[in-house]
């Protein structure tokens, strides 16, 4: 029997962050995966998760854990597949480190992913946007750094990681406000700002404690603004908003919701404009689009070049 611990440890620690370069929140996701799976292990074995051996992780335990996350957690077939590629990576790179178990990993290996239907996208409208940007009190601090986060997320369309981890010296407000991220598959991309968005930040930044973190957005203990907190500020502001607004009371606005209003905004622009702005382009050999020739951004919208947002 082979204990897994050294090979779980130098999968973590050497092949994902090292040998593959993956990023932070990959390795987090899996190391998150395989708390889960010895966790289940471990009671279906009655060991500690240090006692577990490499053999006892087989197919059928895979899909025994599978089925048990979507039954206790409510995890859907799209996290249930991420989980599974974990294993399944896991697995591959034991095979060159342990051959006696290539038969356990091919059956392993052979678990198919599960198909789920796409949802229809959501989105909001002009009038539920207003309503939210127009929730936070403009008099205290606070309220003003979230209006400048819910216009960024609203006016570039950022993924609430790209929002949250911003640098300040990924912001540029002359001579043309733009914003610079690096976003999923690390892919860097360069947004103009709509002129009101820039107004925002430039009040965010006026107010903002000079701090020696860099990034732009800080919570109320002066440190960066997590995920979770914007999700909570997001959520106070819906509930305001709604007042005003009642429709908002049908709709689950979650900050990856935030990203869908700047592509129903622009139907009509360019589709291969459209993905480079949110960060969905893949190809590396296209070049940046004309953003003054196709009028990407709305009318009401953005600084710099002659004909955009006019």
């Amino acid at each position: 029997m082979t204990s897994i611990a050294p090979h779980i440890t130098a999968f973590l620690r050497e092949r994902l962050p090292l040998q593959r370069g993956a990023s932070h929140h990959t390795c987090e996701s899996y190391a998150y995966t395989f708390q889960l799976l010895f966790e289940f292990a471990s009671n279906r074995h009655k060991v500690t998760p240090s006692k577990l051996y490499l053999e006892q992780i087989d197919a059928v335990l895979v899909m025994d854990f599978l089925a048990h996350i979507e039954a206790t957690r409510d995890n859907g077939a799209r996290t249930r597949n991420a989980r599974l590629a974990a294993i399944k990576s896991f697995m591959r790179f034991v095979e060159h480190r342990v051959p006696s178990i290539l038969e356990q990993s091919l059956r392993i290996l052979a678990i198919p992913s599960k198909k789920f239907d796409m949802p229809l996208i959501r989105y909001l409208s002009i009038v539920e946007m207003e309503a939210i940007l127009n929730a936070p009190d403009l008099r205290t601090r606070s309220g003003i750094r979230d209006r400048a986060m819910l216009h960024l997320g609203f006016g570039a369309g950022l993924r609430v990681s790209e929002l949250t981890g911003l640098l300040l010296t990924g912001v540029t407000l002359q001579p043309t406000p733009t914003v610079c991220v690096m976003g999923k598959g690390r892919k860097q991309r360069s947004l103009p700002l709509w002129k009101q968005t820039a107004a925002d930040i430039r009040a965010w930044l006026a107010v903002r404690d000079k701090s020696s973190v860099p990034e732009l957005f800080l919570n109320a203990c002066g440190k960066p603004m997590t995920r979770v907190g914007f999700t909570y500020l997001l959520r106070k502001h819906v509930r305001t908003a709604a007042r005003s607004c009642p429709s908002l009371l049908e709709k689950q606005v979650s900050p990856h919701l935030l990203r869908h209003y700047l592509p129903f905004r622009t139907m009509s622009c360019n589709g291969e404009t459209l993905r480079i702005w949110i960060g969905n382009f893949r190809s590396r050999r296209a070049k940046p689009p004309d953003i003054a020739r196709h009028s990407l951004v709305p009318s009401t919208g953005c600084t710099g070049r002659r004909g955009v947002g006019r």
